[in-house]
C-alpha cells in the first residue's frame, strides 16, 4: 500500500456531537424530519441512503443542506480524535503517502487539523463534486500517480464504502464516527479499525 486517503468528519475529525447539536435546526430550515435524541443510535445503524429516506430528505436538497452545514461548521470549535496525528505520523514514517478526500470544505479541514498536521497530507480535496467522492478519489489517485490497487480509502460511513468501491480502492472502516459498526460491516470493508492508534498499522491491515 502506497497511498492512504482519509475522509475527514467522523474519521479524523470528531464532529458527530456538533452535527447532532445542529441537525434539527437544519431540519427546520430545509424542511426535513427532525430527529429525537433516542433515535440517533438507530439511524447510525442505517446506510446513508436509508438515513436520507427515513428523514424524508429528497436527493435534490442534499447539496443545499451540505452547503449550509459546511458554513455553520466554520464557526464551530471542533478538534481531531485523540491520537490521530500520532498514528498518522507513524504511518507516514513507514513510507505511506497520505491524502484527504471529504465533502467538508478544504478551509474547514485545514482549520481543524491545524498547519502542522495539514502539512502531513500531500493533497486535501474538500467540498461537493458533480461526481461525488468517487470522482475525487480518482483525482487523488491520478495526482499521486498511484494505481487504485495500491491505495485505500479510510472512512466512517457506508457512502465512503460505496465511493471506494466505485473508484476501485480498498476500504477501511473506522468505527468511532457517524455510522455504527454493524452498518459498516454490512458494507463489506477490507478492514475494520476499532481504535485510533491502529491507524498506525493500516498498511498491515489491508
Amino acid at each position: 500500500m502506497r497511498l492512504a486517503i482519509f475522509d475527514a468528519d467522523g474519521t479524523l475529525v470528531d464532529s458527530f456531537p456538533w452535527f447532532c447539536s445542529v441537525l434539527n435546526e437544519a431540519a427546520v430550515r430545509h424542511g426535513f424530519r427532525p430527529v429525537s435524541e433516542s433515535e440517533r443510535q438507530a439511524l447510525r445503524l442505517l446506510s446513508t441512503r436509508d438515513i436520507l429516506k427515513s428523514l424524508r430528505v429528497p436527493l435534490w436538497k442534499v447539496p443545499a443542506i451540505a452547503r449550509d452545514m459546511r458554513a455553520l461548521k466554520l464557526a464551530a470549535d471542533i478538534g481531531v480524535f485523540d491520537g490521530t496525528e500520532t498514528a498518522l505520523r507513524a504511518l507516514a514514517a513507514e513510507g505511506v503517502r497520505l491524502a484527504v478526500v471529504s465533502s467538508d470544505s478544504e478551509a474547514s479541514i485545514r482549520r481543524t487539523l491545524g498547519p502542522d498536521f495539514s502539512a502531513l497530507f500531500e493533497r486535501i480535496d474538500g467540498g461537493s463534486s458533480l461526481f461525488g467522492k468517487a470522482g475525487k478519489l480518482k483525482k487523488a489517485l491520478a495526482a499521486a500517480g498511484v494505481p487504485a490497487s495500491e491505495a485505500v480509502y479510510v472512512g466512517d460511513e457506508t457512502r465512503d464504502a460505496e465511493a471506494a468501491c466505485t473508484a476501485g480502492l480498498r476500504f477501511a472502516a473506522v468505527t468511532w464516527g457517524y455510522a455504527a459498526r454493524e452498518a459498516l460491516i454490512a458494507s463489506k470493508p477490507d478492514a475494520v479499525i476499532d481504535h485510533v492508534g491502529d491507524l498506525a498499522r493500516l498498511a498491515a491491515r489491508v
